[in-house]
């Protein structure tokens, strides 16, 4: 059934009970965050809203597991000057950042 639709089946590591946990918490948070948030219209919504989600949780949401950082980082933030904003999804999500 996935497989007909392009889907990639991705086997959780045999026995690794925590890497379970890190697929819950994406669930979590991708739903919460975002999905419960939205109505999603058709199927190219959905990916470009999960797409955009993808990038932000990345790039710019602070993860306290690794000690506020980010999963992909990028250069060194700025700590000094202006604080802006900037809206992801559509203003459902608000980013802040110097």
């Amino acid at each position: 059934m996935f497989y007909s639709e392009g889907i990639k089946i991705v086997h959780t590591p045999f026995r690794v009970p925590g890497a379970i946990a890190f697929a819950e918490r994406w669930v979590r948070s991708i739903r919460e965050e975002c999905l419960d948030q939205i109505l999603i219209l058709k199927e190219s919504h959905l990916s470009r809203v999960l797409k955009e989600y993808a990038e932000y949780y990345n790039h710019a949401h602070p993860h306290q597991g690794i000690g506020q950082g980010f999963p992909v980082s990028r250069p060194v933030r700025r700590t000094s000057g202006p604080v802006r904003s900037r809206d992801v999804l559509g203003g459902v999500i608000h980013d802040y950042f110097r």
